[in-house]
């Protein structure tokens, strides 16, 4: 069974262009490195849903486990948070279309 960790956030003000350079350099890498595979990567442009959502899958239950207690997690998580405000995080089985 595939399960998916979806993680919410926002951009924090006035850090817009440091955030993008290190979700492209740093954070998608990392998860890829990390084994996971990036399913999605919405942005709210109306409404009150945070500003940003992203989906990563990986094959494995227990891997997923592992990779959530790991200390490179915890780094690149930590890191993102110079960037982000409101983040949220679950695991949920992965399904085909839009999850939230």
């Amino acid at each position: 069974m595939a399960l998916k960790v979806i993680m919410t956030w926002d951009i924090a003000p006035d850090r817009e262009t440091e955030y993008f350079e290190f979700v492209v350099r740093e954070f998608i890498p990392g998860l890829q490195r990390m084994g996971f595979e990036v399913s999605d990567a919405w942005a709210t442009v109306y409404g009150t849903q945070p500003q940003i959502l992203v989906g990563a899958v990986s094959q494995s239950n227990p891997k997923v486990k592992q990779l959530l207690r790991s200390n490179d997690w915890k780094s690149l998580n930590n890191q993102l948070m110079d960037f982000v405000r409101n983040y949220t995080q679950k695991v949920v089985e992965a399904r085909n279309g839009f999850q939230f």
